[in-house]
Order: C-alpha cells, then sequence, then structure tokens
C-alpha cells in the first residue's frame, strides 16, 4: 500500500530569537517546524534531514544567508527557499531571485502574511509533486503497453520484471513462475546478476517447493522470505526487496523480486508496483485465454490428446531440442489391429469411446513431459523424450500388454483390443522429423506383416 505523505518540513534560520519564535508559533499548524540561529546549524540540520522550505534571514552574524541559499540550491536543489531580512535593497532581492531563491520578504512580516506565504509555496509544492507523479504514472502506464502484444504467459513474466526495474529505478530482480505443464526450471528469469550467480539461484529455486504466492495480496517490501533464503544458498547478496505476485484467472501465478537500489525506493514505488501489476494480471488473463484457444486447436475432439497439426510441431521441437543437446528422442507409433470390425460391430459412437478410452489408458502408460497424439483414424503417436532405443521398446512392450489385457466397454459388452507398434530413435533412425516419423510408421506396418499385437524396431527394417 502506497506510504503516508509525511508532513512538510521547514527550517527557520535566524540569529534573532523572537523572529525565531515568531516564525515557530506562525507556522506551527502548516508543517514541523525546526529553528537555528546560524548557517552551520541549518547545514546541519539539513544533512540530518533535508526540509522542504529554508526560511533564512539574510545578514546573519557569521555567514549570510545567500551563502545558506548558494549550499541549499548545490546540496539539495528539491527544496524551496524564501530569504528575510530588514535591510532590503533591489540588488538584493535580485540576487537571492538569480541564486534560485522562490520568495523574498522583508522584516518586519506580520505571522499572518508569512503563515499566508509558506502556505502557498507548500501548497505549489503539493502540486507539483501530483503533477509528478501523474506524469510517472503515465509514463509507467504507456510502458505497459508493451504487456498487450505478450501471448505467451512466461512472456508476460519476463517483461514485467523489465517493467518492474524500470518504474522501481533498480538494476537487479528475479520472476519465478509455476506453469502448468512446464519443469519449474523453465519458470524463472533473472536480470542483473553474473551469469555463475544466476545459475547458482536458478538451481535454488528449482528445488524450492513453495513460492509463498498466498502470503502478498499486493506489492510489498520484504526482508526475509523464500527468495533470500535461496540467495543465502547460493551465496548471493540478498538486500531488501519489493515483492509482486502475479496471478492469471486460471493456474499462471509467480512472484517477481526487485531488489532496492542503492539509496532506496522513491516514494512513488508502491504506487508504481501496483500499477503494473495491475497491467501484468490483465495481460497474463489474456495470454491464458490465447493459450486455451492454441491448445484447443491442436486437441483432437474425439479423444482430447493432441491431434496431427501439434505432433508435427512437437516432433520437430523435439527434434532440434535432442540435437542441441546431444539427447535420444524415441517415436513410436501405434495402430490398432482390425478396429474397423469394432465400428462395424458396434457403431462409430462406440468405436469413437473405445478411441477415448484406449487414450486415457496410453497416456498412463507414458510419462507427462511426453507427447501422445492422435495421427489419425485408430493411429496414435508418443514422442518419448531423453529415451534411446532400448527404453523405447520397453515402453511399447509395456503398452502392447496393457492394450491386451484390458476390457474396453462397448455399450455393455467388453471388447478387447490389440495393437501394433513401430519405433525409431533419433539420430540413428533419422535426422528430420519426417525421417523419423516415416521410419517409425514403417516398423508399424512390419509389426502387422508380422502378424500383429507385437512390437517392432526401425533396426529391424535395415
Amino acid at each position: 500500500m502506497p506510504r503516508q505523505r509525511q508532513q512538510a518540513r521547514i527550517l527557520v534560520v535566524d540569529d534573532d530569537r523572537l523572529m525565531r519564535a515568531i516564525a515557530r508559533d506562525a507556522l506551527a499548524g502548516l508543517a514541523r517546524v525546526e529553528a537555528c540561529d546560524g548557517v552551520e546549524a541549518a547545514v546541519a540540520a539539513l544533512e540530518r534531514e533535508p526540509a522542504d522550505l529554508v526560511l533564512s534571514d539574510l545578514v546573519m552574524s557569521g555567514r549570510s544567508g545567500l551563502e545558506l541559499l548558494e549550499f541549499v540550491r548545490r546540496e539539495h536543489p528539491e527544496s524551496d527557499f524564501v530569504l528575510l531580512t530588514g535591510n532590503a535593497s533591489v540588488e538584493s532581492a535580485v540576487e537571492a531571485l538569480r541564486m534560485g531563491a522562490t520568495d523574498y520578504l522583508t522584516k518586519p512580516v506580520a505571522p499572518d502574511e508569512l503563515e499566508l506565504v509558506v502556505d502557498r509555496i507548500l501548497a505549489n509544492r503539493r502540486l507539483q509533486e501530483e503533477n509528478s507523479r501523474l506524469r510517472g504514472q503515465l509514463e509507467t502506464l504507456d510502458a505497459c503497453q508493451s504487456l498487450m502484444s505478450c501471448l505467451d504467459a512466461g512472456q508476460v513474466f519476463a517483461v514485467t520484471l523489465d517493467l518492474l526495474l524500470s518504474a522501481l529505478n533498480s538494476d537487479r530482480g528475479v520472476a519465478v513462475f509455476r506453469r502448468p505443464g512446464l519443469p519449474t526450471a523453465d519458470g524463472v528469469a533473472f536480470r542483473g546478476f553474473a551469469e555463475a550467480e544466476a545459475r547458482r539461484l536458478r538451481d535454488a529455486l528449482a528445488v524450492e517447493k513453495s513460492l509463498g504466492l498466498e502470503a502478498f495480496e499486493a506489492p510489498q517490501r520484504v526482508t526475509h522470505g523464500t527468495l533470500h533464503d535461496a540467495l543465502q544458498g547460493a551465496g548471493v547478496s540478498c538486500p531488501p526487496a519489493m515483492a509482486v505476485p502475479l496471478r492469471g484467472r486460471d493456474m499462471e501465478q509467480g512472484l517477481i523480486w526487485i531488489f532496492e537500489p542503492e539509496g532506496g525506493f522513491g516514494a512513488a514505488a508502491d504506487s508504481h508496483a501496483q500499477l503494473v501489476r495491475e497491467r501484468a494480471e490483465l495481460a497474463l488473463q489474456n495470454a491464458e485465454r490465447y493459450g486455451r484457444a492454441k491448445e484447443r486447436a491442436f486437441i483432437d475432439d474425439v479423444t482430447e490428446v493432441y491431434n496431427a497439426r501439434f505432433l508435427l510441431q512437437a516432433t520437430d521441437r523435439e527434434i532440434e531440442r535432442a540435437g542441441r543437446y546431444g539427447r535420444e528422442l524415441s517415436v513410436l507409433f501405434l495402430d490398432l489391429d482390425r478396429f474397423k470390425l469394432v465400428n462395424d460391430r458396434y457403431g462409430h459412437l462406440v468405436g469413437s469411446s473405445v478411441l477415448r478410452q484406449l487414450s486415457g489408458v496410453l497416456r498412463d502408460c507414458v510419462r507427462s513431459v511426453d507427447t501422445l497424439a492422435r495421427y489419425g483414424g485408430d493411429e496414435f503417436t508418443i514422442l518419448l523424450v531423453d529415451s534411446d532405443l532400448a527404453q523405447a521398446m520397453e515402453v511399447a512392450e509395456r503398452i502392447r500388454g496393457t492394450v491386451a489385457t484390458t476390457p474396453f466397454d462397448g455399450s455393455g459388452s467388453s471388447i478387447r483390443l490389440s495393437i501394433s507398434i513401430g519405433v525409431a530413435t533419433f539420430p540413428q533412425h533419422g535426422r528430420t522429423r519426417d525421417q523419423l516419423l516415416d521410419v517409425a510408421d514403417k516398423a508399424m506396418y512390419r509389426a502387422k506383416s508380422n502378424g500383429r499385437d507385437c512390437v517392432v524396431s526401425a533396426a529391424e527394417l535395415e
């Protein structure tokens, strides 16, 4: 939540005790007032805590008010400055205004006049601060337009991390998010860390099961927690941070940590973080809707597993990944034996029901990281990532045996099925999608010609 506005601070500088008392009494209802008897005391007070307004006599024992004005303009340019004097002259007034004084008053000054002038200056400061805050919000809103083009949830988190870093004037941050169906390690983004630090931190966060998202309803400043524990475990310094939670409408969720910059977060940090968060969650919801629509385009209506269109894209992607990391990838091509007899005897509605049941059986036989797709008709294809030929043959044999021993519901009748499976492995049996699918298909047809209800590897075709 935004911090409450602090009461304005005024520094009254005058070597006349009576004048200090008059000013303090006149201004006490407008601000916190501190009185100093000379320039040295005023400099010390400003170094301890800056002031919104410095009200100083021109001529004092020791250093003059113009010297103090010069110091304030150099070291505290955000402070307003009003010069008071009983020795008014056009030259001194012009010099004070030229040096940056906000106003110039002559003694004696009536308390109500002093109060009126100071009230006007403080009101103008509040207006300028509000204008600055609004400009900052408009700049943040304008920057957030880039979120509207993000159609991938992971991209939303990465772009939001960059937006928050810019809005909060920080150069280090981490986004950790849990995405359905993706490995934990894929849900981490870093900015401002050395490569070795990022690698250690990624490893530490990959094994952390809980984000602690439920502890955050809005952006808040934190000094300890899950991320700080992971940072310490990875040997990375862990300063205070702004924790910004993001939640989609469905399953997407995460936390973004923006580390406090040198000099601390600005007064508008909380409101800017909330502004970015609101826009990011809208973008996250849009990405979820797009993801659902895209997923439906890749789902087979009958079996509710992936269709051939998705299979072709997934095969290209997995071959590229396997080649990059020197891994193996196996393909199973499956075809039900004599399934036409099921349709002819029980009808196509029962046939579709049996295919849906078969999809469930096949899903139970493979891992969540593997890809199951209906290639067409009663043909299915399975991509087994990081699996060599021996492992793929073992999975294929398990599938064949499970299908052979599973009774399928045929609308009151128990239907027994068998399946023929061809197996091919990247890179030894093919280095492209078409080569790999073609040789797996040929191995499946060899299984058919061998009497059905069996598994044949591409190696047997050579």
